[in-house]
């Protein structure tokens, strides 16, 4: 029976105990892949982990519309307005797709000029997808209100199945969260960005090397993310 004995014949790497080792581990320059930032592969795996609890979400969804017995309500008529004495189905979920879509294009700029260091013209489109997710985030609010006020609770509504109101709620105020937080780092990774903390190595949240725009980029896969899982909340629970 064979043995085998490990050696240590190198000297360990100092280290620092306790809670001031933990820190020095974490605010180290790590590669936790090749050619991955330790920062961007944190985002992957934030959004890794999101898409499991947005698919638990739209996979309840389907289990609970397929297997009740009460009609499910029809999105174009719950989610129609009253627009000019005409009836417009989905016409404020059409808009507030536009504009969560259209968030995207500009976030997708702002990265680009990131990279090229131009610091006004990205600072310009973040607060431009900023303002663009906050109009979809008071469009949403005025979807809930509306659908409150004709009597859509998590328990109950007035056209069918009672499992359509939790659903809606949990989904998309889910997504309006996600939408919320975002909007709020993008004005204040903006705000840096416009007072040149990047170019200068000024150091605070987010800014702790110099002349690093990686964090747009970062910001940029959170925002696509959102838009993303937005076209499929769209497509189940709008479209269906």
């Amino acid at each position: 029976m064979a043995e085998t004995v490990l050696t240590n014949s190198g000297k360990s790497p100092a280290q620092t105990a306790g809670l001031k080792g933990v820190a020095a581990d974490w605010s180290s320059d790590q590669r936790a892949f090749k050619n991955v930032s330790w920062g961007k592969a944190m985002m992957w795996i934030f959004l890794l982990s999101d898409t499991f609890i947005f698919s638990c979400f739209l996979l309840s969804y389907m289990t609970a519309r397929m297997s009740t017995t009460v009609p499910w309500p029809n999105p174009s008529e719950v989610f129609a307005l009253e627009i000019g004495g005409h009836h417009i189905p989905l016409i404020l979920i059409a808009i507030m797709t536009f504009v969560l879509i259209s968030s995207s294009g500009t976030m997708a700029m702002a990265v680009n000029f990131g990279y090229r260091r131009d610091r006004v013209k990205t600072a310009v489109l973040m607060l431009v997808t900023a303002a663009l997710g906050a109009t979809f985030v008071g469009m949403q609010a005025f979807e809930w209100t509306k659908l409150i006020m004709e009597g859509v609770r998590p328990w109950e509504n007035p056209w069918g199945a009672a499992q359509f109101g939790s659903s809606f709620f949990m989904i998309t105020g889910f997504h309006g969260t996600h939408v919320t937080f975002g909007v709020i780092f993008l004005i204040a990774i903006a705000r840096k960005v416009w007072r040149g903390d990047f170019d200068h190595g000024r150091r605070g949240f987010f800014t702790s090397r110099k002349g690093n725009y990686e964090i747009v980029e970062i910001m940029g896969l959170y925002w696509h993310f959102v838009d993303l899982v937005w076209v499929f909340i769209f497509a189940f629970f709008y479209l269906w």
